[in-house]
């Protein structure tokens, strides 16, 4: 079986089951189905589930796309690649219950060849988590399935794909990080096709294991306006990211990507307020305080004057 076809197989199936899941944790709301095709080659899959239970909104993407002139949003090696296929499965899920973290993951591959007829592959992707109101055991666990999904790599793989998650995944305009982090990788190649390939695999299944834990443990916490009202307040910032930053976003609108698609990633719902200030003290305070710093959330001894 060709290795791209491997691929494309496990993402497919990737989706089925991620939005199986998805929809049996909601419990109301099923994913509506849409298939579209890309004129200038290739296509996908989009799932999205909308006013559920537990999920305000979640996307599950799948796209499979041909051309020429890969952007240059794609690479951090900013190459001008001639020709190019990318496949890959992008996931961002916008809980109804603020003590419910927004989450986020991708896993892509990528297929290039230059002028010279050079051909290139690379995976890329990550996760990352984004609370309203922390709870350190949830981003200890969320981490160590980052750590767990990098160790066959070695043991320099998941501080380096924190670090490069933790730089990205921030508002520099705003100096300030979107959430928690996680792992974050791009043009991985330095290992042998099957090894990056597992990689992809581990990243992707210990997202969805990750983050079904995390909603179990937070759906049914009781909450009123004040932390909807911050939920709505923290979807803003998480809207200027997606709209100034995010490469995902850039590179399907750089590649004549499917507009409605690519911008399931923004809330349903969000706001804005002019310099608000927490109440010290208070719980969307100890977001700021305890949480949006960058730490080393697998140290316990860093985390001991940290409050819930």
């Amino acid at each position: 079986m060709p290795f791209i076809t491997q691929i494309k197989d496990f993402l497919l199936q990737y989706q089925l089951d991620l939005c199986a899941q998805l929809s049996a944790i909601d419990g109301v709301k099923d994913f509506h189905i849409d298939t579209w095709q890309r004129p200038s080659g290739g296509g996908g899959i989009s799932c999205v589930l909308e006013q559920g239970a537990v999920f305000e909104k979640a996307g599950v993407n799948f796209s499979h796309i041909q051309g020429t002139q890969l952007p240059l949003s794609a690479s951090n090696q900013r190459q001008a690649w001639q020709t190019f296929e990318v496949l890959g499965v992008s996931i961002v899920i916008h809980p109804l219950n603020p003590y419910v973290p927004t989450s986020h993951c991708n896993v892509r591959f990528f297929s290039a060849t230059n002028a010279s007829g050079k051909h290139h592959w690379w995976f890329g992707g990550g996760f990352d988590l984004t609370p309203f109101y922390g709870f350190v055991e949830d981003c200890v666990l969320w981490h160590q399935h980052a750590q767990a999904a990098c160790e066959p790599l070695g043991a320099e793989a998941y501080p380096t794909f924190k670090k490069h998650c933790d730089e990205y995944f921030f508002l520099k305009h705003r100096q300030e990080a979107r959430g928690i982090g996680g792992i974050f990788y791009d043009d991985v190649n330095q290992w042998d096709q099957h090894t990056c390939f597992s990689f992809m695999q581990r990243v992707a299944n210990h997202f969805k294991d990750a983050y079904a834990t995390i909603v179990e443990r937070r759906k049914n916490v009781n909450y009123g306006p004040t932390e909807r009202e911050f939920q709505l307040y923290r979807r803003g910032r998480y809207t200027e990211f997606n709209l100034l930053y995010d490469r995902g976003t850039l590179f399907g609108l750089e590649s004549g990507g499917r507009t409605e698609s690519i911008l399931i990633s923004l809330p349903p719902l969000a706001s804005t307020c002019y310099d608000y200030q927490p109440l010290s003290g208070s719980a969307e305070a100890l977001l700021y305080r305890d949480f949006l710093p960058i730490k080393d959330w697998l140290r316990h001894d860093t985390l001991k004057d940290t409050l819930l």
